[in-house]
């Protein structure tokens, strides 16, 4: 499943790869949220003016209840057998569009099919990109794309705390 400790042999690749991840996160949440959904279309909104008070509720949210849960299913366990499979080109791909169309459905509703194809696209980039970091720069480790993951969550939950979208 990839709950390891990482084995990072080049420090400055890994921490771009991880930087720039946080910022394509970061940004294309913004974007998403900005011209392509409603506040209320996203899991964060839950968070909507709560104010510091929900700071508890939105790391719990934000590391756990997404973060984690969909870094084991999508990196560690889709991930990991599309890629021994398939090698990692394909096999990172396959997840990576998974990914992608989980949160293209997830918003459909609320957005209508042009949009939810945009959104799945823009995330599976993320995936794609998550998977690279722990396969490629991490040894295997699912704990990079975690961290990653549920930073850009807890990024994505201070903004609707805090009314700032």
């Amino acid at each position: 499943m990839g709950l390891k400790i990482p084995k990072i042999h080049n420090r400055i690749r890994f921490f771009t790869f991880l930087i720039l991840g946080f910022s394509l996160f970061s940004l294309i949440g913004v974007v998403i949220l900005l011209f392509f959904t409603n506040k209320s279309a996203i899991a964060a909104s839950q968070f909507y003016g709560v104010g510091i008070s929900g700071i508890i509720a939105a790391l719990l949210y934000a590391f756990v209840q997404t973060g984690l849960s969909e870094e084991m299913l999508f990196r560690g366990f889709i991930g990991k057998r599309a890629i021994s499979a398939f090698g990692f080109v394909v096999g990172n791909t396959m997840q990576a569009l998974l990914f992608g169309c989980l949160h293209g459905i997830m918003f459909y509703f609320n957005t209508g099919i042009l949009n939810a194809a945009i959104i799945s696209t823009f995330t599976a980039v993320i995936g794609w990109v998550m998977g690279y970091i722990n396969e490629k720069l991490s040894d295997g480790s699912i704990i990079p794309s975690w961290i990653l993951h549920g930073c850009a969550n807890l990024f994505s939950a201070f903004m609707m705390m805090f009314k700032i979208l």
